[in-house]
């Protein structure tokens, strides 16, 4: 299980539910309902911790609650 904060919003244009991963640059995922959205994001992360593995890339440690309300 990741740690990585995890936003998931719907999106018109789309017509997709989209989760971005604001802690790892560039890593977002879709899917048509937010649970596969999730599920997309979750692969997604491991993905892109494989590839910073890979390339000897520094892997950011989560944060953890990020969000802040205004």
């Amino acid at each position: 299980m990741n740690k990585y904060e995890i936003i998931i919003y719907w999106s018109e244009e789309d017509q997709v539910f989209v989760a971005d991963v604001p802690e790892l640059p560039g890593c977002s995922a879709h899917g048509a309902t937010h649970e596969a959205a999730l599920t997309n994001a979750q692969e997604a992360i491991r993905l892109w911790i494989d590839t910073a593995r890979e390339f000897g890339d520094p892997i950011p440690v989560p944060k953890g609650r990020r969000l802040i309300f205004a």
